[in-house]
């Protein structure tokens, strides 16, 4: 006997964000390389949320630095 299996295929995504942040992969001009560069929507109705979301973004990519420098995730590398 097969098994019935009621599933709604229309349902939005799980952790879709409902912001005005975008975001885009952008070459940097000194180094060549590869950055994500986010911008917020000022008129949005989330302006808060959205700025909390792009400042704890960058945070962790502070902290991922640190650490790949210093081995601790939250003390700054020593400027000479």
């Amino acid at each position: 006997m097969a098994k019935v299996v009621v599933k709604k295929f229309n349902n939005p995504k799980l952790g879709a964000r409902d912001t005005a942040v975008t975001q885009k992969r952008v070459r940097d001009v000194d180094s060549g390389q590869y950055v994500t560069l986010r911008t917020i929507d000022a008129q949005s109705k989330t302006l808060g949320k959205d700025l909390s979301y792009v400042f704890s973004r960058n945070v962790d990519k502070a902290r991922r630095e640190n650490k790949a420098v210093t081995g601790v995730r939250d003390r700054a590398p020593v400027q000479d």
